[in-house]
Parts: C-alpha cells; sequence; structure tokens
C-alpha cells in the first residue's frame, strides 16, 4: 500500500484521496454557505486541514465516541474522522452544527468519504447529554463557555481538546473561578500563537 505525507501522518492512499475529495467539496460548497473565510479558502489545506490534524494526534486513546461541537466546516471534527478511517476504525465520530446548511455540508462530506460519523443539527445546550470520550471544538465559544458544554457531554474520565488563540491565558484564569481542571498545552503546528489545550477532570468549583 502506498504512504504519503499529511500533516506528519504517513497516511494511505485511499486516506489521502479522501482528503483531497473533501477539500474539492469544501472549495465547492464554501461561496454558497461560508463554510470557512473566503480569505483562507486557497490556504485551506494548511488553515484548516493541517491545523484540524493535530489535534488527532494529542487525542487520549483508545476512544469509543468523540463529539465535535460547532463542527462548521468540520474542522476539526471531520478531519480527525478521516483520519481516524485508518488509524482509529473503532472510534465513532457525532457532529454538531445548528445551521441546517452547513449541517448538510458535514453529511454529504460523512457520506462521500463513508466516514463513521453522523451529524446532528441542534442547538448544543438543547442536546440529550452525548456521553462521548472526548469533545473538541474550533473557534466555537470561550473557555468557560466550553467547559460548560464539556460537564453536559462529556462520560466520566472524558477530555475536551480545543483549539485557543493568543487570548488563551486569559480564559484559562476565567475559567478557574468557576471550575476545576487538569489541563495541557501543545504549541499549535500552524500558528505560534495559537496553542490546544487538552482538558480533563473538569468539575465546578
Amino acid at each position: 500500500m502506498t504512504s504519503l505525507k499529511f500533516a506528519d501522518f504517513d497516511v494511505s492512499r485511499e486516506t489521502f484521496e479522501r482528503l483531497e475529495t473533501y477539500l474539492a467539496l469544501l472549495q465547492k460548497w464554501n461561496p454558497a454557505i461560508n463554510l470557512v473565510a473566503k480569505s483562507t479558502i486557497e490556504s485551506a489545506w494548511e488553515r484548516h486541514f493541517v491545523d484540524s490534524a493535530q489535534v488527532f494526534r494529542i487525542a487520549p486513546t483508545p476512544l469509543t465516541h468523540w463529539c465535535d461541537l460547532g463542527s462548521g466546516g468540520g474542522f476539526p471534527g471531520l478531519i480527525c474522522a478521516t483520519l481516524a478511517k485508518e488509524f482509529s476504525p473503532e472510534t465513532t465520530f457525532t457532529m454538531v452544527e445548528s445551521d441546517q446548511r452547513k449541517a448538510t455540508f458535514l453529511r454529504t462530506v460523512a457520506r462521500e468519504l463513508d466516514l463513521n460519523a453522523t451529524v446532528k443539527s441542534e442547538r448544543i445546550e438543547m442536546l440529550e447529554p452525548m456521553k462521548a470520550n472526548l469533545i473538541s471544538a474550533r473557534a466555537l465559544a470561550s473557555l468557560p463557555k466550553l467547559l460548560e458544554y464539556a460537564e453536559r457531554h462529556l462520560a466520566p474520565g472524558g477530555h475536551g481538546v480545543f483549539l485557543k488563540g493568543v487570548s488563551f491565558r486569559e480564559e484559562l484564569a476565567e475559567s478557574l473561578e468557576s471550575w476545576r481542571f487538569s489541563h495541557e498545552e501543545y504549541e499549535s503546528v500552524t500558528d505560534a500563537e495559537s496553542v490546544i489545550l487538552l482538558i480533563g477532570d473538569i468539575e465546578r468549583v
């Protein structure tokens, strides 16, 4: 089987082709429903695909249920689901996206790529608890709000993995006023001012 490089992963040709199909769908749909900023569509492979793939690398294993909140164009959730099809096929993914048009896009990608993923087009706070081992989010909300979502939708012992920008230290400090949690910081490979936070042991103060 031929292997190709994607975000420091040695992926099969089949995985690489799925990612290329995803990119083509993103470029096709984006003008109509604004899945990502127009200014980033030409650099989507690095700005969105590689940025999302780094989340898969730090996710604790094994995982049975991964829930991606506010999925939008599928970042990071559907990228991670694409990698999981090769590296962690037992993991099921749930994408949560209240915008019906974006949810339709997510379902289209999941179907075209034959991913182990479903889409719920509901508001996060209205969903029944998802009991996920891991929840992820990118550019969705402040960390205190994400911790509220995590408390609701994580199974015991689960983790949250959140991509955060330059203000992440302020968000951590604010969160510690109302929450206790453990956390690890991982430097982003695509933005020197950004980090990925892996958070566990979440409980209210």
